[in-house]
């Protein structure tokens, strides 16, 4: 708004310079034809002595129209003071405008440097999430492979527990058509134990795997 107004004043006041210049031609145009009336009435001066009351008449009425045009021109000499102190003022007010706008500068540099500090806090705290993320899948491996373990273990049980069936039903019954029963139920529970064993076996190092750290993320996957 105040820049605005400036350029109005600035073009009002060109404008008035304009007409004052242009004035100050017409004044003078006015006085070189002044100067030759004057150069008009000395020669008919010379001629006769009769002209003398419309002569010193005229000169008056010059005279008059001579102080007229130095008003004017201290008008105009006052006007185009005021537009210099205008000028002064307005220079001034670009001025503070200039430093306003370097503070501004300043203040969006700072704006800039607390951006980039909040982005690397934000990849700071998106690259702990990714280890978070990595870990929590670890863990819930971790948990799967332990209840991996449990079922292998189940299945030990179940295996001995049927190898001691066999055992007992070989001790009651004896060499009978009973014992072919017993044999196969022995080597059922034997490779029952045998399988859980092994389960037990790689779900335990896999386990101590994902505790060292040692497991790459496609084994992960898996």
């Amino acid at each position: 708004m105040d820049e605005s107004r400036f350029h109005d004043e600035l073009a009002a006041a060109l404008d008035r310079i304009q007409s004052l210049l242009s004035r100050s031609l017409e004044v003078q145009e006015q006085s070189t034809e002044t100067e030759r009336a004057i150069h008009a009435l000395e020669k008919q001066r010379t001629e006769t002595t009769s002209g003398l009351l419309e002569y010193a008449d005229t000169e008056s009425a010059l005279a008059q129209q001579r102080t007229g045009m130095a008003e004017e021109r201290t008008a105009l000499v006052r006007e185009q003071t005021s537009l210099s102190t205008k000028s002064t003022e307005l220079a001034t007010i670009r001025t503070d405008l200039g430093r306003e706008r370097t503070l501004m500068a300043g203040q969006r540099t700072d704006l800039a440097v607390l951006r980039t500090d909040f982005s690397r806090a934000r990849t700071n705290l998106a690259e702990q999430r990714t280890r978070m993320a990595g870990t929590r899948t670890i863990f819930s491996k971790v948990r799967t492979e332990l209840a991996r373990g449990r079922t292998y273990l189940a299945l030990i049980r179940t295996g001995l527990a049927l190898l001691a069936l066999s055992v007992a039903f070989f001790r009651l019954f004896s060499l009978s058509l009973w014992s072919v029963f017993d044999v196969s139920l022995g080597l059922g529970s034997l490779a029952m134990t045998f399988v859980g064993l092994s389960g037990y076996w790689r779900s335990s190092r896999l386990i101590k795997m994902l505790e060292t750290g040692t497991v790459e993320a496609k084994e992960l996957t898996v």
